[in-house]
């Protein structure tokens, strides 16, 4: 085993437990990754797998997928390949939206618990932070990729690890060079349209000549900004747990208010990637603290931005897509199947045997349920139970054929409707989509 194998070695057997798979393009790095974990015994006994991600980006990604297959099995390797639908190139670009593409097979295919081992190695990483500090990027960008980090993919688990980062790409040339290792080159590593190509052909060798360790000095200032950034994450987990409601997933801006800038945008990031929602441009970030958490008491602010929108009541933050479905006017509805209302399915469960004609219709204002042998308002309810204001307007209101209102949505029945459905073993229901 040589240094370079038994260095990755000890790595591997530092991984959470799993199955091992390796994302293999067919290049130089990957190539030298796989060929090496193939002569490692614990690598092997994690059932070894190469997934190649075919892009479909070239006349030459039919010949890449066919080089993948055979040079696994020459290594004796088990095979997978996996072709995307490359979407939102628009909004993202090219780069991004293959990555995104690449991630989501990985999120699909990569065995739970699993690791999938990537060939990034320190020239990426230096290519990666100084990309990121171009675009403004914050400590937790220029802190670089990490060697482990987990991969989002509900309750599964599963590990992105990049056991190649503290690694120049000289090593791995001369790794692929003593064994006579053959590889792909894909033309678009050379496209001068690529922010990376034109920093690797022109920024880098003019940096690099004037400063010889510019590789080694960039990677320990991305390893301290690491350890920096590390810190602020546990900062900031610490900043939701205080003020996250797990019911409805807002935030209170009472700690919000008293957090440092830097903790506050960490934690606001963090809780948005939670929601799947995307972070704000580096435009609205400074407005997030003036505009929503400190704005006057009696306001009811909002930010909106491509992809989210972050509003906020009574003094809690509420974000969501921006996605707002059209409130119907009214619609008749007899109970025996779910009935699409703005953005929620409104249903009965179990859905009644017989039709019964019921009217579902929005507020218009004035409207009372009888309960407990009283006339109580609708508008006096909601506003008791801290229901936003956004959510008020898109909930449905149910009357049966004599006019008398049944339910506001499903958590205030009137006496009568109360009593009926439980007669008839059913409950309505009130849910998302």
């Amino acid at each position: 085993m040589s240094a370079f194998e038994h260095t990755l070695a000890l790595r591997l057997a530092a991984l959470p437990a799993g199955n091992l798979w390796v994302g293999f393009s067919g290049g130089l790095d990957s190539t030298v990754l796989l060929h090496a974990l193939a002569h490692i015994p614990a690598a092997r006994a994690r059932g070894l797998t190469a997934l190649h991600v075919d892009h479909d980006s070239s006349a030459l990604s039919a010949q890449w997928v066919a080089h993948c297959r055979e040079a696994a099995a020459r290594l004796g390797v088990a095979f997978a390949t996996r072709r995307p639908v490359i979407e939102g190139i628009d909004a993202l670009g090219l780069e991004a939206a293959w990555r995104r593409a690449r991630h989501a097979v990985f999120s699909e295919l990569l065995p739970s618990p699993g690791v999938l081992a990537l060939a990034h190695h320190r020239d990426d990483q230096v290519e990666t932070l100084l990309l990121r500090l171009l675009h403004g990027a914050g400590s937790e960008g220029l802190a670089g990729m990490r060697a482990l980090r987990p991969l989002r993919s509900g309750e599964s688990v599963r590990w992105l690890w990049r056991p190649l980062l503290d690694i120049p790409r000289a090593v791995l040339e001369a790794y692929a060079r003593d064994r006579g290792l053959s590889f792909v080159d894909d033309p678009a590593n050379a496209d001068p349209r690529h922010a990376r190509t034109r920093l690797r052909a022109a920024v880098l060798p003019a940096l690099r000549s004037a400063f010889p360790d510019a590789d080694a000095r960039i990677a320990d200032a991305a390893a301290r900004l690491r350890a920096e950034s590390d810190a602020l994450d546990d900062a900031a987990r610490a900043l939701l747990d205080e003020a996250l409601d797990t019911r409805d997933a807002s935030l209170a801006c009472a700690p919000l208010r008293a957090a440092p800038a830097a903790t506050l945008r960490r934690g606001v990031g963090r809780w948005l990637d939670d929601l799947g929602l995307p972070r704000p441009p580096p435009g609205v970030w400074s407005t997030v603290r003036d505009e929503l958490i400190d704005a006057r008491p009696d306001a009811a602010p909002e930010l909106r931005w491509r992809g989210a929108r972050v509003r906020r009541h009574r003094d809690r933050l509420h974000a969501d897509p921006g996605n707002d479905q059209r409130v119907p006017e009214a619609v008749a509805w007899q109970g025996t199947a779910p009935l699409a209302w703005a953005g929620q399915t409104l249903a009965f469960d179990p859905p009644l045997r017989e039709p019964h004609a019921f009217v579902v219709r929005p507020r218009v204002g004035g409207e009372t349920i009888l309960q407990r042998g009283h006339h109580r308002s609708v508008k006096k309810l909601l506003h008791a139970c801290g229901l936003p204001g956004w959510e008020r307007a898109r909930l449905p209101l149910v009357f049966d054929d004599a006019g008398a209102l049944c339910a506001v949505g499903a958590g205030w029945l009137s006496d009568d409707f109360a009593h009926w459905a439980q007669a008839r073993g059913v409950r309505l229901c009130l849910s998302p989509g």
